[in-house]
């Protein structure tokens, strides 16, 4: 079937009423395929869209994942009636979702807005530490039992390195000797990395409800203003710590570049943008998260990035099964990228934690 015919048809099955004009590919994360498509209504004018396909290898459960955004959709909106909110459109048996086959689709309305790849601005940072900080506190009294873990063992460091050495065994692609470099570095800091899961196993670190994929580019600004709208992209909602929120937000938003640079000479820490990140992020938070979860904030910087290049890695290894491709060695450049940048975060760790301390003293005696 033809994509035109075929998101016609998903855009009926949602009871959108009109007709359908077309349709744009929106390039948004890594793992589902995303549309804008344009209805005229009956009455005239258009109204647009969002259609997205979910990538069901990445979510084993698309059912308890649409769940989960709908428990957590709701209770956001009962805070704030009114404000702007994602909402997700039914079928005519009441789902928000549609199965057929292969496909598992669902649509939301469209937020006119801006997004960005990187952080063009400190003030946007700042915009965006608040819009996440407010999102967890929206959820402060959502209990994490209430969802289930949409990706298990998500942001599970010690997991995520045992499917790495999997990886490494299997070699299923036939590319390990491409990047004995790469995998000797991540073995190397293994220990620190995994401190997160460590601390919440040992229950020194409490689980939240947490967004688990804070880049910028999830959070929705005002054209005009540059305030944060609402955050999106909520797949990855579940059980999870503060530090998975705030380090994979600073992994993404305060490198110096894209996350998968070539010129690794670009890559680093800007401690500008860590600093205003951190700066809203504490504005919502400091009040109510514990020593320990302040404690390691910076450390989780440094965590997260090295997580995320054992997952392009692994990936890579595999044959790019999980992350979207634009070239063959796209996974490998990834994990070069990550890596200088976890290079350069533990270099400057100390500073970085000096900020926070900085922040958390300002904000508990604003």
């Amino acid at each position: 079937m033809e994509l035109f015919d075929e998101l016609e048809r998903v855009g009926k099955a949602f009871c959108i009423e009109g007709q359908f004009l077309g349709y744009e590919t929106i390039q948004m994360g890594n793992v589902n395929k995303t549309y804008k498509v344009h209805f005229r209504k009956s009455g005239g004018g258009e109204k647009s869209y969002l259609i997205q396909k979910v990538n069901t290898y990445a979510f084993r459960d698309p059912v308890g994942l649409m769940n989960n955004i709908d428990k957590v959709t709701e209770h956001i909106r009962r805070k704030n009636p009114g404000g702007t909110a994602l909402h997700f459109h039914h079928t005519a048996d009441r789902k928000t979702y549609l199965m057929e086959g292969e496909g598992f689709w669902r649509m939301t309305n469209f937020i006119p807005s801006v997004t960005y790849d990187t952080v063009p601005d400190p003030s946007l940072a700042v915009s965006a530490g608040r819009a996440f900080g407010r999102f967890q506190m929206e959820l402060s009294d959502f209990s994490p039992e209430e969802l289930i873990e949409t990706i298990p063992n998500f942001h599970n460091t010690r997991w995520r390195y045992e499917q790495l050495l999997q990886a490494i065994r299997e070699n299923r692609a036939g590319r390990l000797e491409e990047v004995q470099e790469e995998i000797d570095y991540l073995l190397s800091v293994q220990t620190l990395a995994c401190t997160l899961t460590d601390l919440q196993q040992a229950g020194q670190l409490p689980l939240r409800v947490t967004h688990n994929d804070t880049k910028v580019n999830n959070v929705l600004f005002d054209p005009e203003t540059l305030e944060a709208l609402t955050v999106i992209d909520l797949d990855t909602v579940m059980p999870g710590l503060v530090g998975h929120d705030f380090g994979d937000a600073i992994r993404f938003g305060a490198n110096r570049t894209e996350e998968d640079c070539r010129q690794l000479d670009q890559v680093g820490i800007d401690l500008e943008m860590f600093r205003c990140f951190a700066d809203g992020f504490l504005s919502v938070t400091a009040g109510v998260l514990t020593d320990t979860e302040k404690d390691t904030l910076a450390l989780s910087a440094f965590v997260m990035t090295v997580e995320v290049a054992a997952r392009f890695l692994a990936d890579f290894l595999d044959g790019d099964l999980y992350f979207n491709i634009k070239y063959p060695e796209h996974n490998l450049v990834r994990t070069r990228c990550q890596i200088t940048l976890a290079r350069d975060m533990l270099a400057n760790m100390p500073r970085m934690e000096g900020i926070i301390r900085e922040l958390v003293e300002k904000t508990l005696h604003a």
